[in-house]
């Protein structure tokens, strides 16, 4: 059994299905732990640690270590916290009769790749390396109460996500919490404090300045739960789409896209951010296609030319939305604390607005070019 890098990049970019329990078989550990905690979606958690580590480094208190240290166990807690809910899911009989979990990725346990006691095997050993970084960040801190309470619950929502919070249509909401205003806002704090500069307002900032993903990330949550609205409501799963039903839940992922843009847009002008920062709106074209999709009813079956997608298709254009805004809101940022380093002789904004104009005029000019070749 090799290491199989080509599996590794293939598995943190997308979700992937597998039925020969040969091939399972054959992968190295890593590939499996990768495609069993659904690594494509995961990712967001590095997004928004990403996002607190460059707000730390801006305001003078980042560590890379330390930062590196938190991240991976973020990332790891969040895969850990999928293995749970798949068993859970599974054990509870909700994921079974080809329901919409199974249909979209790997589920070893459906599939008898796994046993249930080797997923447990498997969540407590990525527990423990979550759980390890968790008393970093506790030892980096001196054991700090704000630490301690947003340590606290983080494990609880790993704990009781599936059950009962997702039941109780409560999940959606600390799927916001947790990798918007807390992730970001946590990572800020645990920098800061670890060293020795505690400012609050710069916490709240930074809490704030995390709520535009988190939206995002919420978004894609709201959507992959209104996608299978049915198959949960037969299972007794009481997700928000089934509590407020679907068209509601669609004009509410609608929202969370909206918000976010105005968001970052409100903490450029008020001067948190540069101009720099509107690079999100080169996901715009996405958002408009996740919103021309959420503002009609699911279709019954696949459009044509989407079948390889199905059945997510609200998550799947939300997913494609979050891609594009998370990733321009992480170089937006990235910018935004390089050109602060620099003795620049021009205000910073002043150049943002140039980079985004040549920017704008080469997004144009391809899309001319474009629909000039296709008229062809």
């Amino acid at each position: 059994m090799g290491i199989n890098f080509s599996m590794w990049k293939k598995a943190s970019w997308e979700l992937i299905k597998m039925d020969d329990k040969q091939e399972w078989d054959s992968l190295d550990i890593v590939s499996k732990w990768l495609i069993a905690t659904r690594s494509a979606v995961t990712a967001v958690t590095i997004y928004s640690s990403i996002i607190g580590g460059v707000l730390a480094w801006r305001d003078g208190v980042f560590s890379f270590w330390p930062w590196l240290i938190v991240t991976l166990g973020l990332f790891i807690a969040h895969g850990t916290n999928n293995l749970l809910n798949d068993y859970t899911d599974f054990s509870r009989g909700v994921d079974k009769d080809n329901y919409f979990r199974t249909q979209y990725g790997v589920h070893p346990l459906v599939q008898g790749f796994w046993t249930k006691s080797q997923q447990i095997q498997w969540f407590l050993a990525s527990g423990l390396i979550a759980f390890l970084s968790g008393v970093f960040a506790l030892w980096y801190t001196q054991a700090n109460p704000w630490v301690i309470g947003l340590f606290a619950f983080g494990a609880l929502v790993l704990l009781f996500y599936t059950w009962p919070m997702k039941y109780w249509a409560v999940g959606e909401l600390s799927i916001f919490l947790i990798w918007g205003p807390i992730m970001v806002a946590g990572v800020y704090l645990v920098l800061s404090l670890g060293a020795g500069s505690f400012v609050p307002e710069n916490i709240w900032m930074a809490a704030l300045a995390g709520v535009p993903f988190g939206l995002s990330v919420a978004s894609i949550n709201v959507a992959k739960h209104t996608d299978k609205l049915d198959d949960d409501k037969k299972k007794g799963v009481g997700t928000y789409p089934v509590r407020v039903g679907q068209t509601f839940a669609r004009y509410t992922t609608m929202a969370t896209i909206l918000i976010a843009y105005a968001l970052v847009t409100y903490l450029v002008v008020t001067g948190y951010f540069s101009v720099f920062m509107l690079l999100v709106f080169f996901g715009i074209k996405r958002a408009f296609y996740a919103i021309a999709v959420l503002s009609k009813p699911r279709p019954e079956g696949p459009p044509a030319g989407f079948e390889l997608f199905w059945p997510t298709w609200f998550s799947g254009f939300a997913f494609y939305h979050n891609r594009m805004f998370g990733g321009m809101f992480i170089l937006g940022i990235v910018l935004d604390l390089a050109f602060r380093q620099f003795n620049l002789p021009f205000d910073i904004n002043w150049f943002g607005a140039t980079a985004l104009g040549i920017g704008l005029l080469i997004a144009g000019f391809n899309y001319f070019k474009e629909k000039a070749k296709s008229k062809k």
